[in-house]
């Protein structure tokens, strides 16, 4: 996972795979795992379900606010959600996923395939062994989601929007693979989890 990057909604569909790796190895986030201080309390924010914020009701309309907020983000072992500096952690409330998956990239085919997401914060995620795709149990009530950050099965995800969901099935069904799986960089990811 990386850091947010400026304006890259306006040009993630004209960039190659290429340079989209390069801005991702360019991007970096606090060390917000390591940070535990005292002082706690709560934030009175939100996270809708929609990917929209709010403070105490209002919603916070400048994207580089959110974006900078996104990078101070962690869950907690009991699934809470915090703001965290090295001074305080806050309690933020989160209704589904804190992020949104809004576009993909795809390059290459079957086991060569590299899928890279841009989510709503403008964060870029490579799909893979240490960003894990999972869609669910029930094959009639897909559940997409990406892992972000923190620790595999209990950190921060971002919910797969509709589009690119039926995006990546295509891509799985036409794999020929049965039952469906969808890889990128290297790894395999079934259409229904097990």
């Amino acid at each position: 996972m990386i850091g947010p990057s400026p304006s890259l909604s306006s040009d993630f569909a004209q960039l190659s795979l290429a340079e989209v790796a390069e801005r991702f190895a360019a991007q970096t986030l606090p060390p917000v795992e390591s940070w535990h201080p005292e002082r706690s309390g709560d934030s009175a924010m939100e996270i809708r379900a929609d990917g929209s914020w709010y403070h105490e009701g209002g919603r916070i309309n400048r994207p580089a606010m959110v974006r900078l907020f996104s990078t101070i983000l962690r869950r907690e072992a009991d699934g809470s959600h915090v703001l965290v500096t090295p001074a305080e952690k806050l309690a933020i409330a989160v209704e589904d996923t804190p992020f949104r998956a809004v576009e993909m990239k795809s390059e290459g085919e079957g086991a060569a395939r590299k899928l890279v997401f841009r989510l709503d914060t403008d964060d870029l995620v490579l799909a893979g062994p240490d960003h894990p795709l999972s869609f669910g149990s029930d094959p009639d009530r897909p559940d997409p989601r990406l892992h972000v950050r923190g620790t595999i099965g209990n950190g921060l995800e971002a919910r797969i929007d509709r589009a690119l969901y039926y995006e990546i099935v295509e891509m799985a069904l036409a794999g020929g693979d049965d039952p469906p799986v969808i890889w990128s960089n290297g790894a395999q990811f079934p259409l229904v989890d097990r």
